[in-house]
């Protein structure tokens, strides 16, 4: 199937891609490459997780608004791309977690962005990653990630 297709089957429609607040693009190509500016869980508008995970936000709710970074940056990369399908693969994800001190389970936040990309591209949704706990994010996002994918 194609991820088209995969995100049709998971009920998945990509947002329209946030405008910058700053100065910089949502994403970028340089050759077969597309790189996309950090991503922080927006949806209609709306920054749906705020806070400290281990604190303020669970680990479940995280996983989850990695899932809604991944989105929204799988939005910025098709609109350089022309569309999710002309995406070969996905190489690599960075997920920063806005994380509480003794905080430990960023990885399992970011599986909620990973296992996301293999389920909309199967194998070559299978990518390297950093998941990396941070003392703040901007608005106070609790996740934001970067994603870097060949065209």
């Amino acid at each position: 199937m194609t991820a088209s297709a995969n995100l049709d089957s998971l009920r998945i429609i990509l947002p329209a891609v946030a405008a910058p607040v700053g100065s910089y693009v949502p994403a970028i190509r340089t050759g077969d490459t597309i790189l996309t500016s950090g991503q922080i869980p927006m949806k209609d508008g709306k920054l749906v997780s705020t806070g400290k995970v281990g604190r303020d936000v669970t680990l479940e709710q995280a996983a989850e608004a990695a899932g809604v970074c991944a989105i929204n940056a799988l939005a910025a990369v098709a609109s350089v791309a022309g569309g999710v399908d002309n995406v070969k693969r996905v190489v690599r994800v960075a997920v920063f977690v806005n994380s509480a001190p003794g905080f430990t389970d960023q990885p399992q936040v970011a599986n909620g962005a990973s296992d996301l990309f293999v389920k909309i591209f199967g194998d070559t949704g299978k990518h390297v990653r950093a998941a990396v706990g941070v003392s703040e994010l901007p608005l106070d996002a609790s996740v934001e990630i970067e994603l870097t994918v060949e065209t």
